[in-house]
């Protein structure tokens, strides 16, 4: 098989360019100053520069695809980043520009946060008080450009059916794991009836749905947490975050941390401590319950459908630990361990 190119690589003059032939003059962060361009940090889906100058530091941030199947992705993330600026806990939107004309992906530029990944032993308090700041946002027009989960269940499973063919339908796919993931979507099927919970009883604020250590910037000398990674916001209930949060297939993405009871509790009773709506704290238990399963079965989905991608010629940014990391979590035992508790209770 064909060894990508090395994106960073490819991209790297592309944005040189762009920094030299764009007009900025309207643009107070990079009007007038020279910036170096060196690569800072690469998803699956974006490549990230960092811009200095002898006044300020910024992101340049390049998109490759899209998680939500969404053409204008990069103006879908700036307006969330517009939404959230007063919070204090996100990057500050400088530009956006997805004409495509000097570069051929839609780019934006944000606010550097230096700083290191959450350390889940460390910052676990830290991170609920972030969330629970970003949960907390007042949004003017709650008719906004985001992604309504407007019935969370059924939208969940819907999006996991669609990914879950791709694993399903592959010559690739182990028989057994098929069969259990067919039990999983069947009892899902079932269980997504529980949705009228969340729509008798809505909480509406803005989620990032992916709430992963490196989508954490933590600079102990400012004793600051930012949540940084805006790629698929919605506007929904504050469940969907805290249960990703809380998942093993997030924890374990990027560390060998899992949650357990006593720090799970430590996580949540500082969320709970840092929110203003009582209804919120004496519900939280039944929205996390019922949410958490679906959140498991949403990261599974992904998983699959990333793994086949990485077998037949993924032609996207290719990362060798996401790789490794498929591997393990394409592991019937593991795949069991995180749904038999729901499916037997």
């Amino acid at each position: 098989m064909k060894r990508p190119r090395d994106p960073f690589a490819h991209y790297l003059v592309r944005v040189q360019h762009y920094l030299r032939e764009q007009c900025w003059d309207d643009v107070p962060t990079m009007a007038g100053q020279q910036f170096t361009v060196a690569p800072l940090a690469k998803g699956e889906y974006n490549l990230n520069y960092l811009l200095q100058s002898a006044q300020t530091h910024l992101v340049f941030r390049v998109n490759m695809a899209s998680q939500i199947n969404r053409q204008d992705q990069i103006i879908y993330e700036y307006k969330a980043l517009q939404l959230l600026q007063h919070s204090g806990v996100t990057p500050i939107p400088c530009f956006v520009d997805d004409g495509r004309r000097l570069i051929d992906r839609g780019i934006s530029i944000l606010q550097y946060l230096p700083g290191a990944p959450l350390d889940y032993q460390l910052d676990l308090a830290g991170a609920a008080k972030t969330l629970a700041t970003v949960h907390q946002v007042e949004v003017a027009n709650s008719d906004n450009h985001l992604i309504v989960e407007r019935e969370p269940l059924s939208l969940i499973y819907d999006e996991c059916v669609g990914l879950l063919q791709t694993y399903l339908s592959s010559e690739l796919a182990d028989p057994d794991i098929c069969r259990f993931l067919r039990e999983v979507t069947a009892w899902a099927a079932a269980a997504k009836a529980k949705e009228q919970y969340f729509l008798d009883d809505p909480l509406w604020c803005i989620v990032n749905t992916e709430v992963n250590s490196r989508n954490f910037i933590v600079n102990r000398a400012s004793q600051t947490i930012h949540l940084i990674d805006w790629e698929m916001p919605r506007w929904g209930d504050p469940s969907t975050d805290l249960c990703h949060f809380c998942s093993p297939l997030t924890t374990l993405w990027k560390t060998s941390f899992c949650f357990v009871p006593k720090s799970i509790a430590l996580f949540l009773d500082a969320y709970a401590h840092s929110i203003r709506s009582a209804h919120l704290r004496n519900t939280l238990e039944d929205r996390m319950r019922l949410k958490f399963p679906f959140i498991l079965l949403r990261g599974i989905s992904w998983s699959a459908m990333a793994w086949i991608a990485y077998q037949t010629g993924y032609n996207g940014i290719h990362n060798e630990d996401t790789r490794r990391k498929l591997q393990e979590y394409m592991d019937l035992a593991f795949i069991r361990s995180l749904f038999e508790p729901f499916m037997k209770s």
